[in-house]
Formats: C-alpha cells, structure tokens, sequence
C-alpha cells in the first residue's frame, strides 16, 4: 500500500537521484484540452528544499507544459524504478516556467552547471507526496543518455537559438498562450 510524505525525506532523496528519467503531467482547465506527459531525462532535476524541486527544460517538440502552468499552475512529477526495488513516486504541485528572458532565470540557471543554455527552468513547490509499490513497472537497464536534444540547444547562435524558440513555441496545442518574450504582452 502506498504511503505518504509530509517533505522529502532522505529515502525519497535517494530514490529521486538514482532516477535516470521522470515524467512531467499538465493539463489545461478545459474539457477539451489535451493533458500532457513529458519524458525527462538527463541530470535535469534539482531538489531545492525539502518541499521545492525543480528542472531544466531545454525544449521540444510543443509548449504545453509551460502552456499549462501559466493557465493554471498544477503539476506532477512522477518517478518510477526501473532497476532495483519496485517503486513509483509522485510529486504534485504547483509549478511555475521561468523562461530564458526572465529576471530570475541566471540564477536558477546556476542549479544545472551542465547545461549553458534552457528554454526554462520548472519550480515546482510540492503540495503532496505519494508512494505506491510498482510492482506492473518492468526492468530497464540504463545504457545512456542520447545527445540530440542537448546538441540541438547549442547548435545555434544564442539569438537564433532565442528568435527560433519564440516563433515555434509561442503558442501550445489547445491555443494557450506559450513562450513570449517579458516584455510582450500576451491576451489569453
């Protein structure tokens, strides 16, 4: 039977940094939207406190997570064993995209020194902590990360790199505002 946490203890740190991957779930408010779950993998997440985590996104193929945290802030981090003892982690929030042009982006930046350039950083500020056994999840053996999504982040002239991420990710899947720049004002 599952159980859950009041903060991250020290179990659940460690369970955390042996992951090689997550996944991320949003959803906009409308019936009619499309819920989203994201792969993540690399050294991409950070725990900042006991109830704070918080990950690099370098990009992709859409805008809906950022999408959906600015219309509504709700977010699921979840964490399953692939090698090892059975286990799934949730980590349920609210969660905020501090984007590339935003004021506070260098310093969370800081967090992944692995990385030169992101689209975002996630902060997610974790309302609830489940557990639950795992058991349906099989083994996979880690043999490495792929580098396509890294290299592609750099490949380009930062302001390439930046006019690119405006134009293909300023708006999501359901029409929700995406990626804009701080000093635009956007309509909802």
């Amino acid at each position: 039977m599952g159980k859950t946490f009041d903060q991250l203890n020290d179990g659940l740190l460690d369970f955390i940094a042996k992951q090689k991957l997550f996944f991320v779930a949003t959803a906009p408010l409308s019936i009619d939207g499309h819920v989203n779950l994201s792969p993540k993998g690399y050294d991409s997440l950070v725990v900042l406190d006991s109830l704070t985590v918080a990950y690099i996104d370098l990009g992709g193929s859409g805008i809906e997570t950022q999408a959906h945290l600015r219309e509504n802030s709700r977010i699921t981090l979840m964490f399953c064993a692939l090698e090892g003892p059975a286990k799934i982690l949730r980590l349920y929030g609210q969660g905020e995209a501090i984007t590339f042009d935003d004021p506070r982006f260098d310093d969370l930046m800081g967090h992944f020194p692995s990385f030169s350039r992101a689209r975002a950083v996630v902060k997610i500020q974790i309302e609830r902590i489940a557990d639950s056994c795992g058991w349906g999840v099989p083994f996979f053996a880690f043999q490495g990360e792929r580098d396509q999504l890294a290299r592609s982040v750099v490949a380009r002239p930062f302001e390439d790199w930046t006019a690119h991420r405006f134009a293909t990710n300023s708006v999501s899947v359901d029409g929700l505002p995406g990626l804009t720049p701080q000093n635009k004002e956007t309509s909802s």
